[in-house]
């Protein structure tokens, strides 16, 4: 899932149950500029001149088809317009004792690799586990789709073909470069493995955490962990500060006047949604009082999704790098409560 990357971009409909699906024959009775084949083709040559090698792109090209379906679930993403829902049923479901216990072993497993990714990357362990357990509920389910299809699908279609005709390049990209086709499986949307990463960010993140030589996010926890904690400290993970902590406001709290000044240039309805950053102390001196450890210097955002008389946060910058995985503060959120339950 992005921005700096790709993957926010197609997971804004993942707070949100998928609208009615359109008839699978619609996709027949759109008006595309070329036929499949003939896109295809030009994919091809596209490729040869970023130079993958003739034999991947006709094993990996040869005989692809349309997907219907995959067309229906890009259609089918809900609107960002409207007053977004309330947070607590989706951190009911998402943070939930199966989900915390489940991390929790797994953490108990890997309790002599995390250090050694904390150390290397900064990124704390039980952070990269609530990621996982977000993505993949740990690895059980990590998508069925034919990875070559569904995006030869979604770049042919047209909508957003620039995004997806480049993941496609990306994914041969990754055959040329060991990456076996029978891994080639994952979400309708592009995105495969442990983690759920799109071609281009394996390309560009993906780690070896026990190294042996490859990255291998499908079946290991060491080069899982490793990637998702190398994304993080790409995209800007303060080592030693928290992702926010819960706070108690007080009744002569007025929110009204912290509100943001800042247009974000992306992700603008989710981060519209904070109040402006200010020190941990300034917040207090307003009313609003952490529940846990962080320091009065720390810049925060205050954030109560649901209204006053429900639960409350102050957000630090590397709520923001959550973000970047996936643009939406139900996730974002869901993420930074799961670790703590993890962490307990």
């Amino acid at each position: 899932m992005r921005r700096r990357f790709p993957l926010r971009l197609l997971r804004q409909g993942l707070i949100c149950t998928l609208l009615a699906a359109i008839p699978l024959p619609a996709i027949q009775a759109q008006s595309y500029s070329q036929s499949f084949d003939s896109y295809l083709q030009s994919v091809g040559d596209r490729a040869r001149r970023e130079g993958v090698s003739e034999a991947t792109i006709s094993r990996v090209l040869s005989g692809l088809t349309p997907n219907p379906r995959v067309v229906e679930l890009d259609s089918a993403q809900p609107s960002r317009s409207g007053t977004p829902p309330a947070t607590a049923p989706y951190i009911a479901t998402h943070v939930d004792s199966a989900r915390i216990s489940r991390g929790r072993d797994r953490y108990s497993r890997d309790t002599g690799l995390i250090p050694q990714i904390e150390r290397r990357y900064g990124v704390p362990g039980p952070i990269l586990m609530a990621i996982w357990g977000h993505e993949t509920n740990y690895g059980s389910y990590t998508g069925d789709f034919d990875l070559p299809r569904s995006l030869a699908t979604l770049a042919w279609e047209g909508r957003r073909r620039a995004l997806f005709e480049g993941e496609l390049i990306a994914l041969l990209k990754m055959v040329d470069r060991g990456v076996p086709t029978y891994r080639l499986k994952g979400s309708w949307a592009g995105a495969f493995g442990n983690p759920q990463f799109l071609p281009s960010v394996y390309l560009r993140l993906a780690a070896d955490g026990d190294g042996n030589g490859t990255s291998d996010i499908w079946s290991s926890d060491a080069d899982t962990l490793a990637s998702i904690a190398n994304y993080f400290r790409d995209a800007g993970w303060r080592p030693g500060q928290p992702w926010g902590v819960r706070a108690t406001v007080s009744s002569s709290f007025a929110g009204a006047g912290t509100a943001t000044r800042l247009a974000a240039p992306s992700c603008d309805r989710v981060f519209a949604r904070h109040a402006r950053w200010m020190t941990v102390a300034e917040w207090k001196r307003l009313g609003v009082a952490p529940l846990s450890s962080i320091g009065d210097n720390v810049l925060t955002s205050f954030f109560q999704p649901d209204g006053p008389g429900t639960p409350a946060y102050l957000l630090t910058g590397n709520y923001r790098v959550i973000l970047q995985y996936n643009c939406s503060n139900y996730y974002a959120l869901s993420v930074g409560l799961l670790a703590d339950e993890i962490a307990r």
